[in-house]
Parts: structure tokens; C-alpha cells; sequence
């Protein structure tokens, strides 16, 4: 996917992707050499980090003040769950005398959701840089980088970026000459969604059938190997050169209370323009989908999914009155999730568009909580059966009940991310489903 890059800098920051203009044809495939060591030394890469350690004959920071910026700065964890990321650096037991591991989370299986991947492709430095930082403030020397399987190319380019790094003397021992050690290495799965939760993705590292764990105990005091593990997505690593080169206060301003800074959001579906676009946080729903051109072909927009396919769904009036932060998109009903914001206009049958949905996270259950591995297919065979004119009107109370008994009995959130939207299409689109079991077809007319 082609990046308009000059849409990014709507802040002037440069978080994940670059602090200049480039022209999106660079951007077309992995050609170029913007993502190398020079280039991302030319535009400010590694100042945070000679900062963090004293490389540059100024004082080094202490673990406790890049703890203190990144907490000031509000960022949240980018990956759906919206964890202050400072706070949960704290829990990490700094005096711990064993061996402890830092975790990147680039698992990106969310449908709708392509950020991740495009950070490691065009700027994987910064995601380098950032847990280097991360590492020193929690007093970790060893890291990994869980790299969806199906983007094999990223994490070869990622591969890349890592031996560069290395070569200067920027991972390593006594890195930059401070006496601060950290090394990083990167580790592909194979494309289960389910190793998108922080313990089937440690689970897998260690060569095991990628599950989630029962928790308690959470992975900041029983995690990778049974050590302490703290685990960020790649967006938030992303952001903290930024938040160390010009600080949390900085950082918090550029979004707003509680919702610090930019964000990534994957604008995907029937869009003009489909792709990533970093914005400050609580920007108008409606600026985004003007940065993407508008719904496709002039159409009326219908209904957004603004979090990735798990988030519940919103329609147009809902969405539009929106703000892309944490809280109003909450206080709607929904949750930012990912920062997949999921387009639909007015001839998309919601019916057909559970019944896709549904197939997918029946598909990727792992089938170890039976609520999820027995439910997600009767979800999905009871929105198939509406789909196709052979649905009962009990069905609708049955789509309910079968929904509310996965939520919240699951170890992991994948029964949740399955239930969530069939409650939404549900709440906000029952008449759809009614008139599909009552007419046998679907109300949405034929788009020529």
C-alpha cells in the first residue's frame, strides 16, 4: 500500500514515520534506502537514546526520569488496550536480579489494521531506538520483536535494520560506551491472530503451541521463560524518541488531556484514499475521513467499525459527532482498538458483513476456552443461516444469548473481540436482520 506521507504531518512530529516530505511513489514497495541507519541519523535518529545514556558529554538520565517523561507525555499503549505505557514500565521490578525481557508486539492480525507493519518497513530504527530506551529505563538487557509470519518481508527488512544497528555499536554490550547493555532480536510467527495476545505471543517465543495463559500471574512478574516481561506494541516503542528528544509535557500536548500525542490510524474500506494517516489525538472523525477522501464514489456513509473488526460497530450519525481519542470513542460505545477505522457506506449489507466477520474469528480460535471454541461457530452458523434466507426469527434472540455467554468467560479477549460485533450490528442494525429472516433477501438495494 502506497503512503501519502505529506498527509502525516498534520503535528510536525516525527513519531513513527519521517520528519520531511517525501513523495508516496518512494513508498510504493521495500526499494529505497530511507529506512537505513544514515537516514534516520540524518533526521534526529538516536539523539534520544545518546541523550538517555550521556553519549553526547551531558549528564545521563536516570531510569526513574524516562520513566517520569514517558508518563508525563499520556501515551498510551497503541496496541488496542490503551494502558498508560510509563505506568506499566513502573511495574517492572527493576532490582530483580535475574534475567529480564522486553517484548515488542508486531503481531498485527487485527483485520483492517496495517501500521505496524508499515512503521517496520519505512522506519524500523525508531521501534529499535525506542526499546533501547525502554530497556535501559526498566534495567533489561535482552529484547525481541514478534513479527506477524505473514509479512515475511518486514521482517526480513527489520533483520536488516538490526545488524545496522549493531554494526554501530548502537545495540550490544557497553552500548555508545555507557555501560549500558541491550541486544535485540527479531522472531516471525506463522499468522495466528491468537498470538496477538501478549501471552500466546510469549507462549510461541518459546516454541510452544501459541495459547494464552491464565493470568494471574501477569508477564511484569511472570512473563518470557518465567521472568519478568514487560510487552509494548510497535507504535508505542515508536513514539518515546520523540517524548525523550522533546519531552512528555511536549509529547501530551500535541493530543489532549489523557490522550497524548499522535496516533496511527489505518483508514481502510470504502474510502477514496485508503491508508495510514498519523493524527493528533482527538481530531474530529470527519477531518479523518476527509484526509481519505471522503466515502467511495460520493456515497452516503452508513456505519464505521472505528477500532479494528473486534471493536462494536457505529453508525454515520454516531461516528460522525466522534473525536479519534480513547474517551470519545468509549463514551459512544465503541473502543479505538488498533486504530483500524473500518469504512462502510450505504450499500453494505450488514447482514453479509457480520457473517465475514464471524467466519474469521471462528477460524481463529485456538479452542482452548470451550465458551469461544464452541460459540464462535454457533455465532458464525446462525449469521450464515439469516445470510442466506434460511434464518428464524428466535435467531436474533438466540445471536444475543449465544454472544453474552462468550463475553468475559473466555482466559483470553478473543471471545470478547467475537461477541463485541454481533452485539453492535445487533443494537444499531436489528432491522437488517429482521428483514432478512422475514423476506428472505436482504433490505439493502442493489448498487449499480
Amino acid at each position: 500500500m502506497a503512503l501519502d506521507l505529506s498527509r502525516f504531518q498534520a503535528t510536525g512530529l516525527e513519531t513513527c514515520f519521517h520528519d520531511r516530505h517525501i513523495q508516496p511513489q518512494i513508498y510504493s514497495g521495500l526499494n529505497g534506502s530511507n529506512w537505513q541507519l544514515s537516514e534516520y541519523v540524518q533526521r534526529g535518529g538516536y539523539q534520544a537514546l545518546r541523550k538517555v545514556l550521556g553519549a553526547d558529554g551531558a549528564a545521563p538520565m536516570t531510569q526513574d526520569q524516562v520513566i517520569a517523561e514517558v508518563k508525563a507525555s499520556g501515551l498510551r499503549g497503541r496496541g488496542g488496550a490503551g494502558f498508560p505505557t510509563g505506568l506499566k514500565w513502573s511495574f517492572m521490578p527493576r532490582a530483580f536480579p535475574g534475567q529480564k525481557f522486553l517484548v515488542c508486539n508486531s503481531d498485527e492480525g487485527e483485520p483492517g489494521t496495517c501500521k505496524d507493519r508499515d512503521i517496520l518497513r519505512y522506519n524500523p530504527h525508531i521501534v529499535i531506538e525506542g526499546m533501547a530506551i525502554a530497556a535501559f529505563a526498566m534495567g533489561i538487557n535482552r529484547g525481541y520483536n514478534y513479527i506477524h509470519g505473514e509479512i515475511f518481508e518486514v521482517y526480513e527488512r527489520f533483520e536488516a535494520a538490526l545488524a545496522e544497528a549493531r554494526a554501530a555499536g548502537l545495540l550490544g554490550q557497553n552500548i555508545l560506551g555507557s555501560g549500558f547493555s541491550f541486544d535485540l532480536f527479531a522472531h516471525h510467527g506463522f499468522g495466528a491472530y491468537i498470538c496477538g495476545e501478549e501471552t500466546a505471543l510469549l507462549e510461541s517465543i518459546e516454541g510452544k503451541k501459541g495459547q494464552p495463559r491464565f493470568k494471574p500471574p501477569f508477564p511484569a512478574s511472570f512473563g518470557l521463560y518465567g521472568r519478568p516481561t514487560t510487552i509494548n506494541n510497535t507504535e508505542t516503542f515508536a513514539a518515546v524518541p520523540w517524548i525523550i528528544r522533546n519531552g512528555g509535557q511536549a509529547y501530551l500536548e500535541c493530543g489532549k488531556p489523557n490522550n497524548g500525542g499522535t496516533k496511527i490510524f489505518s483508514m481502510v474500506g470504502d474510502v477514496e484514499r485508503p491508508g495510514n494517516y498519523e493524527i493528533p489525538m482527538g481530531t474530529p472523525f470527519s477531518k479523518l475521513l476527509e484526509l481519505a477522501g471522503g466515502v467511495k464514489g460520493g456515497r452516503k456513509l452508513k456505519a464505521v467499525i472505528p477500532g479494528g473488526s473486534s471493536a462494536p460497530v457505529l453508525p454515520a450519525a454516531v461516528m460522525m459527532d466522534c473525536t479519534m481519542d480513547y474517551d470519545s470513542i468509549s463514551k459512544a460505545g465503541s473502543m479505538l482498538g488498533s486504530g483500524a477505522v473500518i469504512v462502510m457506506d450505504e450499500t453494505r449489507c450488514m447482514v453479509k458483513s457480520l457473517l465475514r466477520l464471524s467466519y474469521f474469528y471462528q477460524h481463529e480460535s485456538c479452542g482452548q476456552c470451550t465458551p469461544c471454541r464452541e460459540g464462535t461457530g454457533w455465532l458464525w452458523r446462525l449469521v450464515s443461516r439469516i445470510e442466506h434466507g434460511e434464518g428464524r426469527e428466535e435467531d436474533l434472540a438466540l445471536l444475543d444469548n449465544v454472544a453474552e455467554n462468550i463475553m468475559g468467560r473466555t482466559i483470553c479477549a478473543l471471545g470478547d473481540a467475537a461477541a463485541m460485533p454481533v452485539r453492535g450490528m445487533l443494537k444499531h442494525f436489528r432491522d437488517e436482520f429482521a428483514h432478512h429472516i422475514a423476506h428472505k433477501t436482504c433490505m439493502v438495494p442493489a448498487y449499480v
